[in-house]
């Protein structure tokens, strides 16, 4: 069970566009649950030049097998030209709420 549980990350301009993003996942249930983090600096490299930004991270958990579902949807809601989309896995944890994961993101 805990080997199909992920995290994935991902960050937005702005916490009205975080939000929707995370909302629009859980209600739709590509994902258990979706944490939108407090606005952090965001340093990078960006065609020739370091960029630096203000982003809001999001924190989603979901199992593996709906990965393909979620980038789709990560990437059709994203205003950006290349989105952070990073996948963690799970390797270990409490095994009732891994299983809620599963529950929560089982399709309809």
């Amino acid at each position: 069970m805990a080997g199909t549980a992920i995290l994935v990350l991902t960050h937005l301009p702005d916490r009205a566009a975080a939000t929707a993003l995370a909302r629009a996942l859980v209600e739709d249930r590509i994902a258990a649950c979706a944490n939108v983090g407090a606005s952090v600096d965001s340093l990078y490299h960006w065609r020739g030049q370091i960029e630096t930004v203000t982003e809001v991270p999001v924190i989603i958990k979901t199992q593996r097998e709906r990965y393909p579902q979620l980038e789709t949807a990560i990437r059709s809601r994203h205003p950006y030209e290349l989105p952070e989309i990073i996948v963690v896995p799970i390797i270990d944890g409490l095994l009732p709420y891994l299983q809620w994961i599963t529950a929560e993101t089982a399709g309809t």
